[in-house]
């Protein structure tokens, strides 16, 4: 691991959320994007390591909905940079990480991402973060 990519926080409605981190907090304009593998919109504040990405759910068939209707709004994941996932995967695996995917998938702006069940990580969903042009 290379350090802390972002944090990613749930939100029911993106474009209140985006005028809360904007407008009160004063965060600069957010890039938005659309992740239809995952079927959610997200709004990514700053570039770098240490951005905040809002996530909301793209449709009421998106997991990030049910995930809201169980749990509420708040902090979603802590994503972590690899340089290599394929290498990261294997190490976690290999210590006994309870990983959620089998092979990266699709991340937003071009990334390949995986995540670690909670469980394995006292509590927080780890994103695993290779590549991608935030």
């Amino acid at each position: 691991m290379t350090g802390l990519d972002h944090v990613a926080i749930l939100v029911s409605d993106l474009d209140a959320a985006v005028k809360l981190y904007r407008d009160v907090y004063g965060l600069p304009e957010p890039e938005i994007e659309e992740v239809p593998t995952e079927k959610v919109r997200v709004a990514i504040f700053g570039h770098g390591a240490g951005r905040i990405e809002l996530v909301s759910p793209a449709g009421p068939d998106s997991p990030m909905a049910r995930t809201i209707e169980k749990r509420g709004e708040g902090l979603h994941h802590v994503c972590l940079e690899v340089p290599d996932i394929a290498r990261a995967m294997a190490a976690l695996k290999a210590q006994g990480a309870p990983l959620l995917d089998e092979v990266p998938r699709p991340g937003a702006g071009g990334s390949r991402v995986a995540f670690v069940h909670p469980k394995g990580s006292r509590g927080v969903l780890v994103e695993l973060k290779e590549g991608g042009g935030h």
